[in-house]
């Protein structure tokens, strides 16, 4: 399947899920899945069929560095349980937009680069509005009953690994540091969410993006009305 018609068959699929409140939708997966390339990409498709877009991620929850690597920077659990803010998540973001919310919402609470809390534009949220929010984690079981509609973009590690450490050469030293970090701290740690949470089990929708430009559907439910 080519990128463009796996796009249009995401969209048309969201627009059918029938929602009294903002559409929450989860694009979980590994790091370097092609997560936020997915959701960045879905956003036109979604505006063309009439409905607003919000988009976000939980990059913009994380906690502070000294709660993220109080189990070490090579610490797998520390990356799993410390990484983000979720009752900021929640408060800021999915709860807003869930049955009974304001729709008043931030898309962000923090800097990740300045490591420091941000104070972003309180918005509103139309009622027909679809939230793409990006991101690793978020089918754990805190998260798993805010979202209305959960995607997991599915690519092997082998795969995800050398995207990343291209992608993160400069920040983490090199390519062959980002590699070391990788296979030591987020892969490992990646692992204990897919064995503890099962999110391919959960998601309405599974990608296989090991290959970007031909994607395969290997998931998709039938659209169902929420309540």
């Amino acid at each position: 399947m080519r990128r463009a018609d796996l796009l249009e068959q995401t969209a048309t699929y969201l627009v059918s899920v029938q929602c009294p409140h903002p559409l929450r939708v989860a694009v979980d997966g590994v790091d370097a899945a092609g997560k936020t390339t997915l959701a960045d990409k879905l956003v036109q498709p979604l505006q063309t069929r009439g409905r607003p877009v919000i988009r976000a991620s939980v990059d913009g929850f994380h906690n502070r560095r000294t709660e993220r690597y109080r189990q070490g920077v090579n610490s797998p659990e520390g990356y799993y349980l410390d990484s983000y803010n979720y009752d900021a998540f929640i408060r800021n973001l999915l709860g807003p937009l869930g049955p009974g919310g304001d729709r008043q919402y931030r898309a962000a609470a923090f800097d990740l680069r300045a490591d420091a809390p941000i104070d972003t534009p309180l918005r509103q949220a139309p009622v027909d509005g679809i939230l793409l929010c990006d991101g690793i984690f978020l089918l754990r079981p805190e998260l798993t009953h805010y979202w209305d509609v959960k995607i997991f973009v599915d690519v092997p590690f082998d795969v995800t690994v050398e995207r990343a450490a291209q992608r993160d050469a400069m920040a983490l030293g090199g390519v062959e540091a980002a590699r070391e970090r990788y296979w030591q701290r987020y892969v490992p740690g990646q692992r204990l969410y897919l064995s503890q949470c099962h999110p391919q089990s959960l998601a309405d929708v599974i990608v296989d993006n090991t290959d970007p430009l031909n994607p395969l559907f290997t998931r998709c439910a039938d659209a169902r009305t929420r309540i």
